[in-house]
């Protein structure tokens, strides 16, 4: 499905599995990781591609001692998927990756899926990141801040908060973990 989206292959994952990608012909690469992590060795096995690193912490309130998601933030993202679109030739690989590929990295690739085609709604882009990342529960505070950014009218942020219900229904262990670790908005409407 995201090739309906974007003309190349795209790779979601978790800090632990980078060293299992290292030989997929990868061009690019998303990093999204805490501001305080060491840096990785990982990637000198990829072979020639771009990266582009942002540190900021998985939280979508503000925090103390810690980096919220911030404007600028995802606005690199969104300028990362602008070059990747107008270049999709010299684009065969797109890796996006977070600590654990749940959260920062699949509301990167979400909302670089809904820029990619703004004619489709943002359910469909949801969906395709699902279908990479069957785990994958979006970072609310990127998708609030990438849908005023992409002028979605709540449009993303909605089909991220079914996304949540959908994930949390099933799986009430995530609705209570997101709870005790201040992501209590992404939650709010779950039993």
């Amino acid at each position: 499905m995201p090739r309906s989206f974007v003309p190349f292959a795209i790779t979601v994952c978790g800090i632990e599995e980078l060293p299992g990608h290292c030989d997929v012909g990868v061009s690019h690469v998303l990093s999204i990781i805490d501001p305080d992590h060491p840096g990785l060795d990982a990637f000198g096995r990829y072979g020639e591609h771009e990266r582009l690193e942002l540190r900021f912490h998985d939280i979508i309130d503000p925090t103390e001692g810690m980096l919220l998601p911030q404007r600028e933030h995802v606005e690199a993202v969104l300028d990362l998927g602008r070059d990747l679109m107008a270049e999709p030739e010299a684009c065969r690989h797109l890796l996006v990756h977070c600590h654990m590929g749940i959260s920062r990295s699949t509301a990167a690739l979400t909302m670089l899926l809904a820029q990619a085609r703004p004619d489709r709604p943002a359910a469909d882009a949801v969906a395709a990141v699902a279908a990479i990342r069957d785990k994958a529960w979006p970072n609310l505070r990127m998708i609030e801040l990438a849908d005023a950014l992409l002028g979605r009218d709540g449009d993303l942020v909605a089909a991220v908060r079914a996304r949540h219900r959908y994930v949390g229904l099933r799986r009430p262990e995530v609705v209570q973990y997101m709870r005790d670790n201040g992501r209590g908005r992404e939650v709010a409407d779950l039993p």
